[in-house]
């Protein structure tokens, strides 16, 4: 993960590792019986597929006529994901100007993701929405060190150009200009995606993940529970895998990343899967149905660790979410995915405020929604639509 300072930039841990190479040609027409080597291998070491039941998500919509913006150190035409890719832009200098080149491989890997294709049957790396489109902006040089104007101006082009959803797996300060272009996205009914932050170096929730109504993404491991490198606090809307996430890299290659910036990308392919069902639904209402059908942990309700709770592919796409403002005074026999108006017991008044402010209200877009907090559907309560 990068991090973005007003007047300063630092490169977070690099806790990624470029793994074997595919072979460098030839690779969408495997001879029968050859040995593809990781392009095999790298499906089934993609645990989050599985833990996040995408395969039965990917039945219902597959991410068309979505378009992801990637802000990042670029994204490198992969063959599990360059049929997904777009001409972008560079808005940095130093690269061949479409937002292609990647001297890091972060944004590569954010890209896969989100929307790799792989290369047929469970050869190659899969993304979240492997039918969405991939915008390549580059505003990162190779050694991660970002500026916040840069990702302003990263988020402006995104919005000119179509992007249905941002993902930005960075944090830093809110500088003024980058505050107006989130500002300005957020108008423009863009649904954003912000990592929290890793810790140790990120003691707090950065920006623009601490801003209202993005989308702010923690990460959990393997077993489902709270990462130590994810930072905590009243901010987190959701979370999802951040432990040994295997994606796309550069040169043909696979990488194994642990950090809040993979876990973003997923949220991100996640808001994409719901654009393609629901095209017409506006962005506070993505986020909506993201936070309303989480997988409650921790202690009930919302919490710093956890958000709302683990995203829940399949019951986003199908669970019969209220619109805001309209939530059900109670909820349902059996623990759905469902809504009630006022707190529960236990929750906090602090509680109570982030979800109105990070979901709700958009000043920008002159829109104006009565939020009430959603009652979080517990990780026990049936029917379990995500692995153990």
């Amino acid at each position: 993960m990068r991090v973005r300072q007003q007047g300063l930039t630092i490169l977070t841990a690099a806790l990624s590792l470029t793994i074997a190479a595919v072979p460098p040609s030839g690779i969408h027409a495997l001879e029968p019986g050859s040995d593809p080597g990781p392009t095999k291998r790298v499906r089934a070491d993609q645990w989050h597929l599985t833990y996040l039941n995408v395969g039965e998500a990917q039945r219902i919509t597959r991410g068309a006529g979505v378009t992801v913006a990637v802000p990042d150190t670029g994204v490198q035409p992969h063959p599990d994901l360059r049929d997904n890719l777009l001409d972008g832009t560079d808005v940095i200098s130093g690269g061949d100007g479409n937002g292609q080149d990647d001297l890091n491989s972060h944004g590569t890997g954010m890209a896969g993701l989100i929307a790799a294709h792989g290369q047929g049957e469970n050869l190659g790396a899969l993304g979240i929405a492997p039918e969405a489109k991939i915008l390549p902006i580059r505003d990162t040089p190779g050694d991660g060190q970002g500026q916040p104007d840069d990702l302003a101006a990263s988020i402006d082009y995104a919005v000119r150009h179509g992007a249905n959803v941002i993902c930005i797996s960075s944090t830093g300060g809110a500088g003024i200009t980058l505050q107006r272009s989130i500002e300005a996205a957020l108008a423009a009914d863009v649904v954003l995606v912000a990592s929290v932050g890793n810790a140790p170096q990120d003691t707090v929730v950065g920006y623009p993940a601490s801003a209202h109504a993005v989308i702010a993404v923690g990460g959990i491991g393997r077993n489902g529970m709270h990462s130590a490198i994810s930072t905590t606090g009243p901010e987190v809307d959701v979370v999802a895998p951040a432990v040994d996430i295997y994606s796309t890299s550069i040169d043909g290659k696979y990488r194994k990343g642990t950090g809040t910036s993979d876990a973003t990308a997923i949220v991100a392919g996640a808001a994409a899967l719901i654009r393609s069902k629901y095209p017409h639904l506006p962005a506070q209402e993505v986020a909506h149905r993201l936070t309303a059908t989480a997988v409650d942990k921790g202690p009930p309700g919302r919490d710093d660790e956890y958000g709302y709770g683990v995203i829940d592919l399949v019951a986003a796409l199908t669970a019969d979410v209220p619109p805001l403002g309209f939530e059900s005074v109670s909820a349902p026999a059996g623990g759905g995915a469902s809504t009630t108006a006022g707190a529960r017991p236990g929750d906090d008044d602090g509680a109570t405020v982030r979800g109105l402010a990070t979901l709700g209200v958009i000043v920008a877009a002159g829109v104006g929604w009565a939020l009430v907090l959603r009652r979080r559907r517990r990780g026990d309560d049936p029917p379990p639509r995500i692995s153990r």
